[in-house]
């Protein structure tokens, strides 16, 4: 994966355009959803993710509010491009199998 340099010293961009945390497999956008779905100090960021080094979390979260509107508006294509799969694949055989049992 090529990646482009940030002025964060943890954070750089990669492929697609999305910054990604280096020395990790996570995007900035996956730390930042936990953060917004459950309300994550960086500390809880850390007991969660141990792979992570503190000063990953807080490069992050200093890169998201430096560019909260484009890691925002990332953050919503990919909940649409989740919905579309959930809708898409809905009716499959493992989610009836998973309803007829009510796990679903």
């Amino acid at each position: 994966m090529a990646t482009v340099a940030t002025k964060y010293e943890h954070i750089a961009i990669g492929d697609e355009g999305v910054p990604v945390i280096l020395g990790a497999n996570m995007k900035v956008t996956e730390l930042i959803a936990e953060t917004v779905a459950y309300g994550w100090s960086p500390e809880e960021l850390h007991f969660q993710h141990p792979h992570l080094s503190m000063g990953q979390i807080h490069s992050a979260l200093a890169y998201y509010w430096d560019h909260a509107d484009s890691v925002d508006q990332d953050l919503e294509k990919r909940l649409h491009q989740a919905e579309q799969l959930r809708q898409v694949h809905a009716d499959s055989s493992v989610a009836a199998r998973l309803k007829s049992r009510g796990l679903l």
